[in-house]
């Protein structure tokens, strides 16, 4: 396990990406890890200032000079990219730079695959037809083996905070017609499995979240919970996961009820979303539960208006790596 690196896709080669995995190289060059982008080595020589940057043919040269330089396997752009102007031309190799990672990570070659932010309407714009990253993700390992319930399920970590989502990328009047006792219960054990799997928790402790003010009041204010996730709770504790819920949202996530859990697993997604942000803004972690593959990302988007002006924070990103790193040693175990 040691000797596999880990892969960056570079994502919008228009956006923060390029920079943030610059300043992550910088800052974790001297870790007992390695990894190496998967992207256009132009935009990256760009972004890293004269910084040294080194091109490598295959995975199992990253490691040897991971130290003394970002390595990047290249597959070059058709044009070169302009911070903060994405350009449609770029999506095909924006896309085909995710399944290189894949398949590399399908192929035991990489450890894991950490993703940097993609633009969705340049990719639309080229035939993409998934809501986001995990989606796709899903698509592309569906037919590999995989051990234990199988996703795609997001998760946000922000410190000692855990969240996963049953519907994700949905408008808010959708919601509803989206869930069921079935989806809720999907969700948890692939959460469940995960917290075991991936984060060592021997004993998972799953809290779910209502979907009305007040967790519906016993059906007063909506019939949500009484009707579709007590009965998801009780399948899961059936099934052998430690479930609890529903519970009010807007009092799940104080110091006091987060000693509670080991996930909270919510219905939408600012419901999960908004606690991570406000607890760490600059260093939460997108990770996708249920996969033959790990995958982590940064949770936050390609931030063009920042883009090339090397302000961008690579926190997030570099909390992506560690994660993905600690979770490939794991799952090797």
């Amino acid at each position: 396990m040691k000797s596999r690196p880990l892969a960056l896709t570079l994502g919008d080669p228009a956006g923060v990406g390029p920079e943030i995995i610059v300043k992550a190289w910088r800052a974790l060059r001297a870790e007992p890890l390695s990894f190496f982008a998967v992207g256009d080595f132009a935009t990256l020589a760009a972004a890293s200032d004269g910084g040294p940057v080194h091109r490598i043919a295959a995975p199992q040269e990253a490691k040897r000079v991971f130290a003394d330089a970002l390595p990047v396997l290249d597959l070059p752009l058709p044009a070169p990219a302009t911070p903060g102007r994405p350009d449609p031309a770029a999506a095909p190799l924006v896309i085909r730079w995710i399944e290189t990672a894949v398949d590399l990570a399908l192929r035991g070659e990489i450890g894991a695959v950490v993703t940097a932010p993609i633009a969705k309407a340049p990719l639309y714009a080229a035939g993409f037809k998934f809501p986001g990253h995990t989606e796709f993700l899903g698509e592309l390992t569906a037919a590999a083996p995989h051990v234990g319930a199988r996703g795609p399920i997001m998760m946000l970590t922000a410190r000692d905070l855990r969240v996963t989502l049953v519907t994700v990328h949905a408008p808010l009047a959708r919601v509803p017609g989206l869930l069921s006792t079935e989806t809720i219960v999907h969700a948890g054990l692939v959460t469940a499995e995960a917290l075991r799997r991936d984060f060592g928790v021997a004993t998972p402790r799953v809290a779910v979240a209502g979907l009305n003010p007040h967790a519906g009041e016993s059906g007063s204010i909506g019939r949500e919970e009484v009707e579709l996730v007590e009965p998801a709770v009780h399948a899961l504790r059936a099934l052998g996961v430690d479930a609890s819920g529903p519970y009010p949202a807007d009092s799940m996530f104080p110091a006091e009820m987060r000693a509670r859990y080991d996930a909270a697993l919510c219905l939408y997604h600012d419901q999960a979303l908004i606690p991570v942000k406000m607890l760490d803004f600059w260093g939460g972690v997108n990770v996708s539960l249920g996969l033959p593959i790990v995958r982590t990302s940064p949770d936050h988007g390609t931030a063009f208006d920042i883009a090339g002006r090397g302000i961008a924070r690579a926190d997030s990103l570099i909390a992506a790596v560690r994660l993905a790193a600690d979770i490939a040693k794991r799952r090797a175990a």
